[in-house]
């Protein structure tokens, strides 16, 4: 089914857009437009208004070489009429002499999620206090923690599903990167280093001792990570906390028993069971970065 005699209308601010989506002789319900995840901010009978930042709505932003944009998608779809939609939003800018990407707190990142906060860390060498340094030896261990509060919710198991670490805060499609974590809570690094999981003090908790590699040696290194929060009765391979141990091949942080969950850390872990977030309330991910930190090799 098509929308018929459709009118949209972009503004590109500094760090906002409004978009107004003007319906013809269609039967859309315009309070089911959606741009990335954001609701309309008004609508009537015929039109959809979205006033929002570009901190908003999952918007992305890819930088190259003179060129900033922001992208996202108007999407529409309906449970009661064959109706659906999507159309891509873009606003293209030349990049600011001055610009430069977003500034991380080395030490310690916070984000909030629904009623969920997660904490994404730097911490000291027993876990005890944030790190006093963000500076580490190659070969040495940079003590991570990743932590979710969850006061008015159920108790949740937290785990990293991926890991990569860049030269870069945000990611790009030039990006040059060392996997670290993969395959849905695999620590791959494990498999040619030290690096290991230590056991759990709190289920909303999670400590990784990862050794410190060769990747972007002497420049500013940055850890992108897909924090996970999920119900702790409802695990498959793709929620899961493994890392290789040399001779005792890979093993669940979790439960030993449940080791044949890392049975896929070198093939492809699929869950069996589908379910959506959305419906399935099982629990919630978090995209989070750590750095910048320095990875210093004492016998250059």
């Amino acid at each position: 089914t098509h929308f018929c005699l459709i009118h949209m209308k972009l503004d590109c601010g500094t760090d906002f857009v409004t978009l107004v989506w003007t319906e013809g002789r269609s039967r859309a319900d315009t309070s089911l437009f959606r741009l990335g995840n954001c609701f309309p901010t008004s609508f009537s009978a015929t039109e959809a208004v979205f006033s929002v930042d570009f901190d908003d709505c999952d918007f992305r932003r890819i930088v190259t070489g003179d060129r900033m944009m922001f992208t996202n998608d108007l999407t529409y779809s309906s449970d009661s009429t064959p109706l659906s939609f999507s159309h891509p939003v873009v606003c293209a800018y030349e990049r600011p002499e001055d610009w430069y990407p977003r500034l991380y707190a080395p030490i310690f990142n916070t984000y909030g999620l629904g009623d969920l906060e997660f904490h994404f860390g730097l911490m000291n060498a027993d876990f005890s206090g944030p790190a006093e340094s963000t500076s580490f030896p190659l070969g040495s261990f940079i003590p991570i923690m990743a932590s979710v509060a969850q006061e008015s919710h159920q108790p949740l198991l937290l785990f990293l599903q991926e890991c990569v670490a860049a030269t870069t805060p945000e990611l790009q499609p030039e990006s040059t990167l060392y996997p670290i974590i993969a395959n849905e809570g695999c620590l791959v690094d494990s498999l040619v280093s030290r690096s290991k999981f230590e056991p759990r003090q709190k289920s909303s908790e999670l400590h990784l001792s990862l050794q410190a590699f060769r990747f972007g040696l002497g420049e500013e290194v940055f850890i992108h990570c897909k924090l996970m929060a999920w119900d702790p009765n409802s695990l498959d391979n793709t929620k899961k906390a493994c890392h290789y141990v040399k001779e005792h091949g890979w093993e669940q942080l979790d439960n030993s028993a449940s080791r044949y969950l890392c049975a896929c850390c070198e093939s492809d872990c699929k869950s069996r069971r589908v379910r959506s977030l959305a419906s399935g309330k099982r629990g919630m991910a978090q995209q989070a970065v750590l750095g910048p930190l320095t990875i210093t090799d004492v016998n250059y």
